[in-house]
């Protein structure tokens, strides 16, 4: 069938692979070098617990059928060396069915991870990372040309993504229409990267622009997306560029580089002048013309659910409408917070308080800590500890499940936990107590940064935690509270922090207050 294939887009089909091959990798990499912190069977989310409680059905996966920290780490290994494999070539050297059963055991290897992942895996971006690898495995290999009908499944795919995180924006927070979102966002994103400063620092008419930019991206290229080449093509180079931007200006784990990967798909090489031609492949399989058929069936039904999601008026951000993670629905930064609260962790190791006693700030790798240290960049590596901290001092109720076994953690030395961190305060013997504070914090400006050499400001706002040791942790029933200033402590109002000259607002996106996952209308949301 003439129709079906596409030979021309073959350079693309094997960027789309390769790329996602990559992310695959680090997808593993990043399980295998955290998992036992988190939700290893001594983590702070134990798999095993959550097994007991959800079925096969509800979350299915491998670690339903047996679990241990050792067969975990086997899966993590195994899915990170044969991804390396496929990024490497193993796809394309091998015939176009054992192709496809390698893309669908990466799939099924990272299913089992995301669908016991609990809170730690409830972003958005894990279920599009899902949903492009069961695409890619019917991409074909190069013996084989590209099929249209993935293709234009993956054209879709980064509409879907595009379009609805366009739609939540302009339903969602007010900056978004009076272009003035970017104000905030750079210095209170999840993770800000080593530029972030500096975009922050942009004139506020650029920060205009920006927003306008962004809504173009989002609400009118995606649509260009599904019309003919070449305006396909240009209209992918755009999502590109987009995506590059967003990368320099903070850290977003894989969902940049995965919509780059995407994107790609709707591009022909031909159009944009580049020198590569059209390959000469053999016929194509009936049983492989008739999978891919099906496959774009299942496509067409499935998305039913995230299009009416779209088109609500209470639309719903980063939702998987079955348990597979196929075909959901996308988006980010409905709202945005014009203020950041930070939680910062301490501990002693004197065995009793007095208001003389020293504390130790422990310090994380991405999160904002030492107001001296300039962000790093570590996307598309997924910092998961750090990104849930940020929600935590959005929301205590959300981190209650997960925060206060992390601080049993600190204060029994656990090696894992500590692994997660960037620096520990106590090397040779764990704290007698842990305590944390909630700040605010603020980019400095050009004159403090000169003065002070500090990239943040940083200002006490109340006590997050009472200090607590593992006695306290440990009795039965007992639960310190999360958030609430101490009794007799004075609560800083949030009005009186803001900076001169800037807008008044209301610290918007808030998490919801329960452990259910991240608010949908952020990058992270939990899939349902």
């Amino acid at each position: 069938m003439d129709w079906f294939a596409a030979p021309d887009y073959w350079l693309s089909r094997l960027l789309v692979q390769r790329l996602l091959a990559v992310i695959y990798l680090i997808g593993f990499l990043d399980a295998a070098a955290q998992f036992r912190a988190l939700i290893g069977a001594d983590g702070m989310l134990p798999v095993p617990r959550f097994t007991a409680r959800v079925t096969f059905r509800q979350a299915p996966g491998l670690f339903h059928l047996h679990y241990s920290d050792r067969f975990f780490a086997a899966v993590a290994w195994s899915g990170a060396a044969l991804a390396a494999a496929v990024a490497a070539g193993l796809g394309d050297a091998v015939p176009l069915w054992t192709s496809i059963l390698l893309w669908a055991v990466l799939w099924v290897l990272y299913l089992s991870i995301v669908n016991v992942g609990q809170t730690w895996y409830s972003f958005g971006w894990e279920s599009l990372l899902l949903e492009a690898g069961s695409l890619a495995a019917f991409l074909g290999t190069a013996d084989t040309a590209p099929p249209t009908l993935v293709l234009w499944l993956m054209r879709w795919l980064v509409f879907r993504v595009e379009f609805g995180a366009g739609l939540i924006k302009l339903r969602g927070d007010s900056c978004w229409r009076d272009l003035t979102c970017l104000r905030y966002h750079h210095e209170t994103q999840p993770m800000p990267g080593p530029l972030s400063w500096f975009f922050h620092h942009l004139p506020d008419r650029l920060h205009r622009v920006e927003v306008a930019a962004n809504h173009v991206v989002q609400l009118v290229v995606p649509v260009c997306l599904l019309l003919p080449q070449p305006i396909a093509s240009y209209a992918a180079c755009a999502v590109i560029a987009t995506q590059l931007w967003l990368i320099a200006s903070g850290n977003f784990a894989w969902l940049n580089w995965l919509t780059i990967a995407l994107a790609l798909a709707a591009v022909q090489p031909s159009r944009l002048a580049l020198p590569v031609h059209a390959r000469d492949y053999p016929g194509t399989p009936l049983w492989y013309e008739t999978l891919v058929i099906a496959l774009t069936a299942a496509v067409a039904v499935l998305s039913y659910w995230p299009v009416r999601n779209m088109i609500s008026r209470q639309q719903a951000m980063n939702r998987s409408f079955n348990r597979l993670h196929l075909v959901n629905t996308y988006g980010a930064f409905g709202s945005i917070n014009r203020l950041r609260q930070e939680v910062v962790v301490e501990g002693t190791d004197e065995a009793v308080l007095t208001p003389q006693t020293v504390w130790r700030e422990y310090g994380f790798k991405g999160k904002p800590g030492d107001v001296r240290r300039l962000p790093r960049q570590y996307a598309p590596y997924h910092l998961r500890l750090d990104w849930l901290m940020w929600f935590a001092g959005i929301s205590p109720g959300y981190a209650r499940a997960w925060f206060l076994p992390f601080v049993a953690r600190l204060l029994a030395g656990d090696r894992a936990t500590l692994r997660l961190l960037r620096h520990n305060p106590f090397p040779d013997a764990p704290p007698t107590h842990v305590r944390a504070t909630l700040y605010l914090y603020r980019f400095t400006d050009w004159r403090e940064l000169r003065e002070t050499g500090a990239w943040w400001h940083r200002t006490a706002l109340n006590e997050y935690l009472a200090p607590v040791d593992l006695h306290t942790l440990g009795r039965a029933g007992h639960r310190p509270p999360l958030g609430r200033p101490r009794r007799g402590a004075r609560e800083v109002p949030l009005e009186r922090l803001r900076r001169p000259g800037r807008r008044p607002g209301p610290t918007g996106g808030t998490a919801p207050d329960h452990p259910a996952g991240p608010a949908p209308d952020h990058p992270a949301g939990p899939p349902e």
